[in-house]
């Protein structure tokens, strides 16, 4: 089984491509972080950052737990992660056989993310989460594109149509 970790920053389109591919890989599953709960997660992103954003604060053993229950279970050929720290957390590192990433300028994640999570606040409610982005989330999109697009095995433009994403990814798994 080859395991296929999808990095971008939030809103950079990981759940998306993740979806589109195990639609198009037989015998596939995923996994997606923001369904887990990690002890020694982040609370202060910025803080995280000055303090030289060590990505084995978090603890992943729920993630590793699910990726060793598919492995065993010998019934699947591709295990797709929606995985935002590529080989940067020694806990999940070894599993990986391929990262990819994708580069969506920030902008466009910020605009997608309030696109999608801001449907019906406020103006102020708004208003506060650009002031949230830009005192917090912003310093730790930055350090991902430091941190983890060069050490992703291949980067995809994040601005491409989902389709031409999802042929490039293809072609890039299917020569594992």
């Amino acid at each position: 089984m080859k395991i296929i970790a999808i990095g971008a920053v939030t809103a950079g389109g990981k759940t998306t491509l993740v979806h589109a591919l195990q639609s198009k890989l037989p015998r596939s599953a995923a996994l997606y972080f923001d369904d887990y709960t990690f002890d020694g997660a982040v609370e202060d992103y910025s803080e995280w950052v000055a303090s030289d954003a060590y990505y084995d604060v978090w603890d992943l053993s729920p993630l590793r737990a699910d990726i060793e229950q598919h492995r065993q279970s010998g019934k699947l050929d591709y295990l797709l992660l929606d995985y935002p720290f590529a080989y940067r957390n020694a806990m999940l590192q070894p599993y990986l056989d391929c990262c990819i990433f994708l580069d969506t300028p920030l902008d466009i994640a910020l605009a997608r993310r309030v696109l999608r999570d801001q449907k019906v606040a406020s103006a102020d409610e708004i208003r506060q989460e650009m002031t949230n982005y830009l005192q917090f989330a912003r310093p730790a999109y930055v350090q991902m594109q430091t941190d983890i697009l060069p050490s992703s095995d291949y980067v995809l433009d994040g601005t491409k149509p989902l389709e031409q994403l999802l042929q490039e990814a293809l072609h890039i798994i299917e020569n594992l």
